[in-house]
């Protein structure tokens, strides 16, 4: 990291390099996380994670009060995000049959097609709603929108996407 990445922390006078922040907190996050996962390796990767997304964030996460509680609220939220993932991947993997005999899958297939034909911000809050297991007001934060936008989206998707799954019945 060169002089010129530093991030600065609170007021001005307090301005603090991101490798300060890292020196000063890395081994403590991941023990913590390591409390929360149970597992040092993917502690790591979470708190590294974390720290990519620090620094990505940039000037939003330059104006946070308290730079570790921020990484270490990141770095949970990316264990919980992961977590939920794996939950909807097992409970989605143990309803399908062998792979010799995959039923719905032409029905996914279309679906999957219908979902392609829609513009990227209707299928964006169908696809965060119905496959992320995300609430209304969580995609409204996500995706920086009123919640009502989003109703308005998560409506005409479901309409678009019948439309669309209807024409190709039809066909």
């Amino acid at each position: 990291m060169s002089d010129g990445d530093v991030l600065a922390f609170g007021s001005a006078e307090s301005s603090v390099d991101i490798e300060v922040v890292f020196a000063a907190s890395y081994r403590k996050l991941v023990v913590q996380l390591y409390g929360v996962v149970g597992n040092a390796g993917e502690a790591e990767d979470l708190v590294q994670e974390a720290f990519v997304r620090a620094y990505a964030a940039g000037g939003r996460f330059t104006r946070v009060d308290n730079p570790e509680a921020w990484l270490r609220t990141t770095a949970v939220n990316l264990h919980r995000n992961r977590w939920r993932k794996m939950r909807n991947f097992t409970r989605i993997r143990d309803k399908i049959p062998g792979p010799v005999d995959l039923p719905g899958l032409e029905e996914h297939l279309e679906v999957v097609d219908a979902l392609r034909q829609l513009p990227e911000a209707l299928r964006l809050v169908l696809v965060l709603h119905y496959l992320a297991d995300r609430k209304v007001d969580q995609i409204a934060a996500e995706l920086d929108l009123p919640e009502g936008t989003v109703k308005s989206r998560l409506s005409r998707g479901r309409a678009a996407l019948a439309a669309a799954l209807g024409e190709e019945a039809r066909s």
